[in-house]
């Protein structure tokens, strides 16, 4: 299972420096099978559920980043 990491350190959150977006360290997580044509697969984001700010925008505010997301997938190929 392989996990991803993303971190973000202190960072302005204005190009007048009015205020600090708060640094993250944000983990996510991937599983998956395949066997011939079949392929089966689970990500999950923010594995664990950490609040944290993606970015900001001055004029309009300051994003959140997703919470706890997991997705599914099943294919096959043909």
């Amino acid at each position: 299972m392989p996990f991803f990491l993303q971190t973000e350190g202190d960072r302005q959150g204005d190009l007048d420096n009015t205020f600090t977006l708060p640094s993250y360290f944000r983990t996510d997580a991937a599983i998956f099978y395949k066997r011939g044509r079949f392929r089966t697969a689970l990500n999950v984001k923010n594995l664990f559920n950490l609040e944290y700010f993606e970015n900001s925008n001055a004029a309009f505010g300051v994003y959140p980043g997703e919470p706890l997301t997991v997705q599914g997938s099943i294919s096959w190929e043909f």
